[in-house]
């Protein structure tokens, strides 16, 4: 005999689920009351003081990019106005080239500026100006602030110009760091202070000097061949290794002597 549905116990169940219900929303209700107090209490607290970081951060980032652009526009006008110079120098113009380079030069230790400044001293030069060529020279060998080739490069034009008022041991000092095989101004250096060596008497450290100039295929051929000649009136063999890694004569330097032939010999 089947017994009758319990009626009782279902509208139970349904109160029950109706109640978590009620329950459910009024939780949820008073979770966003108190998240939208807490958000309420921050901006009461917090609120002005953000508003001035997010304004300042906004102004901050809006004053770089303004400077960034300026830069780029002031670096692409220096470019321009040193290639304008650039084409003055090629057409022998130097007075209007000096007009474009020295507010260039005048302009801290960029790529641009240091390079105007060379150019200025190369012009001096020309213009037979040596103090004011020998002033930008130095400025710029001095500089720490400038790349260490650039600098090497000042330094050796400033020996090659002012070579014949040196002491030639002053040569050797300035630039035996430089007059060593696989340094980038080995050639122009080596040259000068082969020269200087000879100042001094010192034909033994001159010739090998000259003999391993003559042999680099790194440095310039027209050096090359003067070398060449140097070594070869010294008795030093041109196509000899005769100096080590660091400019110096080897113990027993290659050396070709070259007799006079015998009249009568056949």
């Amino acid at each position: 005999m089947a017994l009758p549905p319990d009626k009782t116990s279902k509208a139970d169940d349904k109160k029950a689920a109706q109640t978590a219900a009620q329950q459910d929303v009024f939780l949820r209700e008073v979770d966003d009351a108190l998240r939208q107090d807490q958000v309420e209490s921050f901006m009461t607290n917090y609120g002005k003081p953000l508003l001035a970081v997010i304004v300042l951060g906004l102004a901050g980032f809006g004053g770089w990019i303004y400077w960034d652009h300026r830069q780029t526009q002031e670096l692409e006008g220096r470019t321009e106005t040193f290639v304008q110079a650039l084409d003055s120098v090629k057409a022998s113009n130097w007075d209007d080239a000096k007009t474009k380079l020295e507010p260039l030069a005048a302009k801290g230790t960029d790529g641009n500026a240091v390079s105007a400044r060379l150019m200025l001293a190369a012009i001096a030069m020309e213009k037979d100006d040596k103090a004011g060529a020998l002033k930008l020279y130095r400025q710029v060998s001095s500089d720490a602030k400038v790349p260490q080739p650039l600098r090497d490069m000042a330094k050796v034009r400033a020996v090659a110009a002012d070579f014949d008022a040196m002491k030639p041991q002053d040569v050797v000092t300035q630039l035996k760091p430089l007059a060593a095989p696989g340094n980038p101004w080995f050639g122009v250096a080596g040259e000068l202070v082969g020269m200087a060596y000879l100042k001094q008497g010192k034909k033994d450290q001159a010739g090998p000097l000259f003999s391993a100039i003559a042999k680099d295929e790194g440095v310039n051929e027209g050096l090359r061949s003067r070398a060449r000649q140097l070594a070869a009136v010294l008795g030093v063999d041109p196509l000899a290794s005769v100096v080590d890694d660091q400019g110096e004569p080897l113990d027993k330097p290659i050396v070709k002597v070259i007799k006079p032939a015998d009249a009568g010999k056949k």
